[in-house]
């Protein structure tokens, strides 16, 4: 079942343009993510966390696993992109996070054909993404 030209006339230009931008994130996250693992599995960027204490940590709770290892909670992990261990969270973070960038992408679109409903949607998705992505409002573990 393929395609017709009837169908690619009715998929709308927001359409397009966060499939263009989805595929494009997808693709960075998942080549970062990749990368990351194996730079993280070969040794080939030292990790900050060292391979062999991997087993004894496994155990622990997530709150343990960061006293027990002085990594930092929430957002911290980025200032320490130079180990191996951290990169493949950059790949994680792009695929979590493209679909706020597709929605941002297509809100001028929306502003554009003075669609207010659509924009408001787009900007309360918008600000819940960046609120949960904040960590704002986690509880303590």
């Amino acid at each position: 079942m393929g395609v017709t030209d009837t169908d690619a006339q009715r998929v709308s230009e927001e359409q397009l343009r966060y499939a263009r931008i989805l595929n494009i994130g997808m693709r960075c996250g998942l080549a970062l993510l990749i990368a990351g693992i194996v730079a993280y599995v070969t040794n080939w960027i030292p990790a900050h966390v060292a391979h062999a204490r991997m087993p004894e940590l496994w155990t622990l709770s997530a709150s343990e696993y960061l006293r027990a290892t002085g990594l930092p909670r929430g957002w911290g992990w980025v200032q320490m992109l130079d180990g191996g261990d951290m990169l493949p969270l950059l790949g994680i973070a792009i695929l979590s996070g493209i679909s706020c960038v597709c929605v941002a992408a297509i809100l001028p679109i929306y502003l554009a054909r003075r669609d207010a409903i659509y924009a408001v949607i787009a900007l309360l998705e918008i600000a819940v993404l960046v609120l949960a992505a904040s960590g704002v409002l986690t509880t303590g573990h």
